[in-house]
């Protein structure tokens, strides 16, 4: 079996508060890491009442206090939000504390609307454009190849594997020119999957990090002892998802019964195109699904997103998980 990673919007339930969003996070990480997971990314978004990883890197501190040897790490860091100097010296810090453990995603994407940029003082698609200079600044930081005129401290000399993130061709050809491995975002966006996977391939130059192409899709997977009781709790994930996509995100809901046939044709039809790179029901169902996937993507690793109302049923799920790709 290929290694299986784990993906953590840390979310924010009905109810919840942001201390027990951050608690179920670091919970979930040490039964990801006791279960066998190779690495557990947080992912960074602003704004949003329902997520809880704005500040990355300080909740990957958090996490890295709750755990010993996983691998952790951002899915990802979303760059032209950011001074490349400033997310060194981040990193180089977390690798101090967790060393040999430390992995850095980059994605393009913002992450955040026009409201969000001038909170950050910044032309974030100016910014986006300048991405893959930054990138290489930013390698460099952490490498000192090619030296620059400011060393990062900490920063430079830190053993932080670099991953490029994306739900496009561009980051698929970025990774493959800079030989970094490549991850990506099929759980909410599978349609460039295929050919993004086959033009990183194509095009895969080898670097001083990674010889040969490694490839990391995403899915959702929500597993529980039945089908019936899976589709049940992965319903606030898809609540969470319908609302986001309809302009009106909020906390993570409680689970519905038979949400799906409560849905208008397009927003199923939404469910069913991020359908493609899921896997909801039992052990049996979720062993097959990620199977075929296996075997359409090719994949060297998995990352496993898919947030649950109760955080006892994410652990449950990854742990049903793992034992059954494990049989």
């Amino acid at each position: 079996m290929i290694p299986l990673s784990v993906l953590d919007l840390v979310p924010v339930r009905e109810g919840g508060t942001l201390g027990d969003a951050y608690a179920a996070s670091a919970r979930l990480a040490l039964a990801a890491e006791k279960a066998g997971y190779n690495r557990f990314w947080v992912a960074e978004h602003h704004a949003m009442e329902g997520i809880a990883g704005a500040a990355t890197s300080v909740v990957l501190a958090h996490i890295g206090h709750a755990t010993s040897t996983i691998r952790i790490g951002a899915g990802g860091i979303m760059l032209p939000n950011h001074n490349p100097f400033v997310i060194a010296e981040q990193f180089g810090t977390l690798d101090a504390l967790f060393p040999g453990r430390i992995d850095l995603g980059l994605g393009r994407a913002p992450g955040a609307d026009g409201r969000i940029a001038r909170a950050f003082r910044k032309d974030l698609h100016g910014a986006a454009e300048y991405f893959p200079q930054d990138v290489v600044e930013l390698r460099a930081l952490l490498t000192g190849d090619p030296p620059l005129p400011l060393s990062a401290t900490p920063g430079l000399g830190a053993d932080v594997d670099l991953w490029m993130l994306g739900s496009s061709l561009f980051g698929a050809q970025l990774a493959a020119q800079l030989g970094l491995p490549y991850a990506f975002a099929s759980h909410f966006a599978p349609d460039h999957l295929d050919a993004a996977l086959a033009l990183y391939r194509q095009n895969f130059k080898p670097s001083a990090a990674l010889k040969q192409p490694y490839v990391m899709p995403a899915m959702t997977v929500i597993c529980a002892p039945s089908d019936a009781e899976a589709e049940r709790i992965a319903s606030s994930q898809l609540q969470a998802f319908v609302r986001l996509r309809s302009g009106s995100p909020g906390k993570l809901p409680p689970p519905i019964e038979n949400y799906r046939a409560s849905l208008p044709a397009p927003a199923l039809a939404m469910l069913e195109n991020i359908g493609q790179a899921s896997a909801i029901g039992s052990p049996e169902t979720v062993r097959d699904a990620i199977g075929r996937f296996i075997r359409r993507t090719g994949a060297d690793e998995l990352i496993l997103a898919g947030s649950t109302f109760d955080p006892d049923a994410r652990v449950r799920s990854l742990q049903l998980t793992m034992t059954a790709l494990s049989d």
